[in-house]
């Protein structure tokens, strides 16, 4: 889930700071000029600990694709994931955050991020969802982002998912330590430019929002830009974490928040995708501490 400030219905850049814009990002560039920065670590028990909470995530992710189906609504969705995450013994980190009424973030086809589940968003046959969801276990959060179609999806809708999951997993390899924080961004940013000759298919990375610092809290600095030139920032330590994160759309980078002060839409309408894993640091490669068993 992000963090931002913009006013309502108005389009967003990635300098705005209002909560509308991304809630992932506020205070994020404090502390950016200091080359010798880290992001703070995590001892390996505390990783454990992490996992522990990151995997009713993936549970909770799965149950809701498993069951989404033409017919049923975001607000079913959201009662889903919500009732896998309390059968756990965790808590939805999403509700109540900043007034944010759902357990999930469910995001239709246009739609971005942020999007609140209600009885009135009715799923469809070839819709494409973003599913945004975090849990609180034992104090330690996890949170991930899945986005899957509705039975048969059209061909371009297909290309724009399958690129932003490869994104994803090509942006996660830059998570180790000795890198830099905008390393990770400019691996999201390469790889986006590469998925384009992959998949076939013109991407847009959608402006003013990224990934952010995790671990007793949802939203930890730094700020994770999905672009960017590398070799900046704070450096990536052993035990650093992230919330790594793409949000793509196939005709526009501009997006805009609806009424409701939530849901950030594409500025022409076109459709989104958004994958997010949280993500470690460890002396052996990245560690997906979200993972979906």
């Amino acid at each position: 889930m992000d963090d931002a400030t913009r006013g309502v219905g108005e389009v967003a850049s990635k300098y705005d700071n209002n909560p509308a814009t991304d809630r992932k990002a506020r205070g994020s560039h404090v502390g950016f000029r200091k080359k010798n920065k880290t992001i703070p670590a995590k001892t390996p028990e505390q990783l454990d600990a992490m996992q522990a909470a990151g995997e009713i995530v993936g549970r909770a992710l799965q149950a809701v694709r498993n069951a989404a189906k033409p017919g049923m609504t975001t607000l079913d969705l959201d009662a889903i994931a919500e009732e896998t995450i309390r059968s756990a013994g965790a808590i939805p980190t999403f509700k109540g955050y900043e007034g944010f009424p759902g357990s999930i973030c469910s995001s239709v086809n246009d739609m971005i991020v942020h999007g609140i589940p209600s009885a009135n968003v009715v799923l469809r046959e070839g819709d494409l969802v973003s599913v945004d969801c975090g849990a609180t276990y034992q104090g330690w959060v996890g949170d991930s982002a899945w986005t899957f179609g509705i039975g048969e999806i059209s061909e371009e809708a297909r290309k724009l998912n399958d690129a932003t999951e490869w994104v994803l997993s090509e942006g996660i390899k830059a998570m180790v330590p000795g890198n830099r924080l905008t390393d990770v961004s400019w691996a999201l940013e390469e790889a986006t430019r590469k998925a384009e000759q992959k998949f076939g298919v013109d991407l847009y990375i959608v402006d003013g929002y990224g990934g952010h610092g995790i671990g007793q809290t949802m939203h930890e600095d730094p700020y994770l830009a999905n672009e960017g030139k590398p070799g900046r920032g704070p450096l990536i330590q052993e035990g650093s974490v992230l919330a790594i994160e793409p949000m793509l759309a196939l005709g526009t980078e501009y997006s805009v928040v609806l009424d409701d002060n939530w849901g950030v839409v594409t500025e022409d309408g076109s459709w989104a995708s958004h994958w997010e894993h949280t993500v470690a640091a460890t002396a052996s490669g990245p560690r997906i501490l979200t993972p979906r068993l």
